[in-house]
């Protein structure tokens, strides 16, 4: 079965580095689906997140990377998927993932959501914090890959 994994991943974490190894583990396809969203300022373009991820997860043979906008279960449909992956930290993740996976179902009868908890050592961690950290000059190395970490040093050098 093919599983899309969702996400802006801005940047990708370690945390969800651990979701998308554990997912390749379950699964015969896992696509890291990064959402194209020209609404929201990213701060990297689609295209470096994706060779971003694409560099972070080449060790794994059954995880292909891939952009997409617009409605995540038409993506889906599109890539012949039957799952959606999604990560839970804490509670409240679960409050809004729950309703977002009913809200799938109702435009996708034949979508099933996977809720995955993170490994207790990557709850707290999100990408708001890691580019908060980035942002201020404090170390991320032990929160994102090396090649993340360097974007990010370089993407706030050339902010100053």
């Amino acid at each position: 079965m093919i599983a899309i994994y969702p996400g802006s991943f801005d940047p990708i974490t370690l945390g969800h580095l651990d979701i998308i190894e554990r997912s390749s583990k379950l699964f015969e396809k896992v696509i890291v689906a990064v959402l194209s969203n020209p609404g929201k300022k990213a701060l990297f373009s689609t295209e470096q997140r994706v060779a971003q991820i694409q560099e972070c997860t080449q060790h794994f043979p059954n995880v292909e990377v891939d952009s997409f906008s617009g409605l995540t279960v038409e993506y889906a449909k599109l890539r012949q998927a039957g799952v959606l992956l999604r990560g839970l930290r804490v509670l409240s993740d679960f409050e809004k993932e729950l309703q977002m996976a009913h809200t799938n179902k109702t435009l996708w009868e034949e979508i099933e959501t996977v809720f995955l908890a993170t490994t207790k050592e990557y709850s707290f961690l999100s990408s708001s914090v890691v580019k908060e950290i980035a942002q201020f000059g404090g170390s991320v190395h032990h929160l994102v890959t090396e090649n993340i970490a360097k974007d990010l040093v370089n993407y706030y050098q050339l902010k100053q």
